[in-house]
């Protein structure tokens, strides 16, 4: 591998490292601040903060790597066929099993 590919290795695991201990950490201190069952010691942003990660990463996915007109179409489609597989379903792995099967099925078949 090259020395750029384990630089970027190494910046992703420490961004996800620190999203995750920073957080941790804060509220740590907070709780020894104001003591553990004080109703304010859980900011409301905290508890927010799972789902804007989820939201990053899912608008991140929605952007093919290599822009064109059949990238643009599969992600399309496999977005529908997620949505619809959840619709049906409910669930989480299978919606986004039929999603990256639907994606590569339609890059495979017109590409």
């Amino acid at each position: 591998m090259s020395n750029a590919l384990w630089i970027a290795v190494l910046a992703a695991a420490l961004g996800t490292l620190l999203m995750r201990l920073l957080p941790l950490l804060w509220m740590q201190r907070r709780l020894k601040r104001l003591g553990d069952d004080a109703p304010e010691a859980m900011p409301q942003w905290l508890s927010l903060l799972g789902s804007l990660m989820v939201a990053a990463v899912f608008g991140v996915s929605l952007v093919p790597v290599t822009p064109g007109p059949l990238a643009w179409l599969a992600t399309v489609i496999g977005m529908l066929a997620t949505l619809a597989v959840w619709w049906r379903t409910r669930t989480l792995g299978w919606p986004v099993a039929a999603g990256i099967a639907t994606y590569g099925a339609v890059v495979t078949l017109f590409g």
